[in-house]
């Protein structure tokens, strides 16, 4: 039997990384499950059959080590390693968020990419930036992380156009209102309660399953076939500001 193809998820220590991990399990890679907290993808690893390791994505010594756990060949690099921090106006914003952001959801993602670049064209492999509908349009409070997901989406469609003569599939996945236990709680620094409200009267938003899902269905299509970008959004978001709540009109 040969062995397992290989997969390798960035933030799957929880919400949707954790998701896709165990997605591409189910279809058969081996994954190797990477986020600084090693405790969280130590157990999900062992639960999933793959591989840990532990890796801050904004620290190149991480990367490589991550790149030596890879080895040769690559199939499928999922990066989903990001946040958001603050909701700040643009006017009363701090700094040291945006620097953060960008350090995490750019050059973090960058400095993976381009450690794993030789082993998914030795696979001929399929890279997927999980960015987020931030990148579609501005909204108040959304200047740092909306402008840090956009450069993440130029940073993937850059690199589609230096690769179009390589066997290597770059896609990207832009997620809306995904309800996951971490996400808003990071970005309004542990407060509850405005994390609470931002899913506060949507009665389904899309679970963090939900984009597992499509991350797996793009990055297992046939090698011909790039699915460049797939927007997924809740039925009640219209929009990044435009949301049915069941207590409101």
């Amino acid at each position: 039997m040969s062995e397992r193809a290989v997969a390798v998820v960035t933030g799957a220590s929880s919400g949707i990384g954790a998701a896709t991990a165990r997605s591409l399990a189910e279809a058969g890679f081996e994954v190797i499950c990477a986020a600084r907290r090693f405790e969280r993808v130590q157990a999900l690893a062992d639960e999933i059959g793959g591989r840990a390791v532990a890796c801050d994505i904004t620290v190149q010594a991480d990367v490589d080590a991550l790149a030596a756990a890879v080895g040769d060949e690559l199939a499928v690099l999922v990066n989903n390693a990001g946040g958001a921090f603050g909701a700040d106006p643009v006017a009363e914003a701090e700094p040291e968020d945006w620097d953060r952001m960008y350090a995490l959801n750019v050059s973090g993602t960058e400095r993976v990419t381009r450690a794993l670049l030789p082993a998914l064209t030795a696979a001929h492999g399929a890279v997927v930036f999980v960015t987020s509908t931030a990148a579609e349009a501005a909204y108040e409070g959304g200047g740092g992380y909306c402008g840090v997901k956009a450069a993440e989406r130029m940073l993937a469609g850059a690199l589609r156009l230096e690769f179009y003569d390589q066997p290597v599939r770059v896609t990207e996945i832009s997620p809306g209102m995904v309800h996951t236990d971490e996400f808003s709680l990071v970005r309004f620094a542990g407060d509850k309660a405005k994390a609470d409200a931002v899913y506060a009267g949507v009665a389904n938003p899309l679970l963090a399953e939900d984009i597992a899902e499509a991350i797996t269905w793009m990055a297992t299509r046939p090698e011909h076939v790039n699915i460049d970008r797939m927007v997924i959004r809740p039925t009640a978001q219209a929009a990044n500001h435009k949301v049915y709540r069941a207590n409101q009109r």
